[in-house]
């Protein structure tokens, strides 16, 4: 690694990047335009954001935040757990724990800094890890096995799904950083009680190994509290993927990010909450306005994307759809599965509740949440199977009137790119047109995001979308 990169402690470098850009609004708008000036490496992302108005502006303030909870951690007496996407933070929140997630930390890096994550994917592969292992654990990880970001104390890997990738870089974390370790399986299927009843006691495991970890006892009021944040926050996303069900849709696309980011980071915060209600009250205020959602002026085409979306600087990709007119109806990681949305009408025993009568219906409703994230829910076995992949897709796209799906992943995402082709040929029958992109979500060394954009507008074009 790069003896200049490693002058700086990531976690601050990338906090008070963040912080600085939240604060850029405060000003007028000619001292916002004279201010760019000033920031030519940045001003791609913070113009988007701030151009984003109050969601976007509040959105960065809130990624502030959780860089500040990681350096603010040992000093207030808390520990810090390195997890996956594929886990709700609740517990952690309960447990006064300060989760650290790999995936969302690579994604901010890449979409933020033009140098990209390489640096950091790259010392990871200079220790020892494969290079085919998943860059969203490689980017954000590698800063902490430089000894660049703050001590990371434990390390969960917790219901990855089938992803090998993920749980080989989770337990390659804990060798290396030389920290404790706890592996909570995924469950082999969903909505039967022989699973759940498994899964529930495997997070019960998990409970009583952070309770050693940490010295203290889960305080169950306190889960219940943020539970009841999760209930608000469950309504007004239920809210947002209605008014993303309208022909033209009020949501522009960067929402579905801010909506999955914000539950990965914060989920039963009441931060998170708030960022909600900003993304629902402005959604309203143009729809009410009859203003459309997209910078092109009109909705010319709806899209679905099957897996990840692609996080390369300036959030180019998500432009990029702003530009042609194309909506986008989000991804397997938008969805939160909560029993009363509309899409879980047509998957039965795919969806979960929030129950808060006893400890155990708690801890229940958190397995059960955890198991409807995604990898878990829907890329845990044969893509055909009943609520799997295939299932969840068609009814999405059913219910979202898309013209098209997309595929976008890594070259790690091994699991997904063993089934992507048939995967597709099922949705082609369908009269659904698929584009599989070859790029990687989180390096553009992989294949540029000039010649990304090239293969959609070719596959737009030959199929006759655009």
């Amino acid at each position: 690694m790069r003896a200049a990169i490693k002058e700086y402690n990531y976690d601050w470098l990338m906090g008070s990047t963040l912080s600085a850009a939240a604060k850029f609004p405060a000003g007028t708008a000619k001292e916002i335009a004279w201010a760019y000036r000033y920031i030519p490496y940045f001003k791609g992302i913070v113009k988007n954001f701030v151009d984003a108005g109050p969601p976007g502006i509040y959105f960065m303030d809130l990624l502030a935040g959780y860089y500040q909870n990681i350096l603010d951690a040992h000093a207030q007496g808390k520990k810090i757990a390195a997890t996956t996407f594929c886990s709700s933070p609740v517990i952690f929140y309960a447990m006064d724990i300060v989760p650290l997630t790999f995936e969302v930390l690579t994604a901010i890096g890449a979409m933020v800094w033009k140098r990209g994550m390489f640096d950091y994917m790259d010392y990871c592969c200079e220790v020892g890890m494969p290079e085919t292992a998943c860059s969203s654990q490689r980017g954000a990880l590698g800063a902490y096995l430089a000894d660049m970001g703050e001590n990371i104390d434990i390390v969960l890997c917790d219901t990855p799904g089938v992803c090998d990738t993920n749980a080989n870089a989770f337990v390659f974390a804990a060798e290396y950083l030389d920290k404790p370790f706890f592996q909570l399986n995924y469950p082999s299927t969903l909505g039967d009680s022989r699973s759940q009843a498994y899964h529930v006691k495997d997070f019960q495991a998990m409970i009583r190994f952070l309770e050693e970890q940490t010295g203290k006892k889960i305080d169950y009021d306190r889960l219940a509290e943020n539970l009841k944040e999760v209930e608000a926050q469950d309504a007004i996303t239920a809210d947002l993927e209605d008014m993303l069900m309208m022909v033209p849709t009020p949501i522009p696309p960067i929402y579905t990010l801010m909506i999955y980011a914000g539950r990965f980071c914060f989920a039963g915060h009441p931060g998170y909450t708030r960022l909600l209600e900003l993304l629902r009250d402005e959604a309203q205020k143009r729809m009410a306005a009859g203003v459309p959602a997209l910078k092109a002026g009109a909705e010319n085409l709806r899209v679905l994307m099957c897996y990840i979306d692609h996080y390369t600087v300036d959030i180019n990709f998500y432009n990029y759809l702003e530009e042609r007119g194309i909506a986008n109806a989000g991804s397997i990681l938008t969805r939160n599965f909560r029993d009363y949305n509309p899409y879980c009408q047509a998957l039965e025993g795919s969806c979960y509740g929030v129950d808060l009568s006893s400890p155990e219906a708690m801890l229940d409703t958190v397995a059960q949440m955890n198991a409807r994230l995604p990898m878990v829910r829907s890329i845990r076995g044969p893509y055909d199977q009943h609520g799997m992949w295939l299932d969840e897709c068609l009814a999405l796209a059913r219910l979202y009137s898309v013209d098209c799906i997309i595929y976008n992943g890594t070259p790690g995402c091994r699991n997904t790119w063993g089934m992507v082709k048939p995967f597709a040929r099922d949705i082609e029958k369908q009269g659904i047109p698929v584009h599989i992109m070859n790029d990687d979500a989180f390096d553009d060394r992989v294949e540029s995001w000039e010649a990304t954009r090239e293969r959609l507008d070719e596959f737009f074009t030959v199929r006759g979308l655009l």
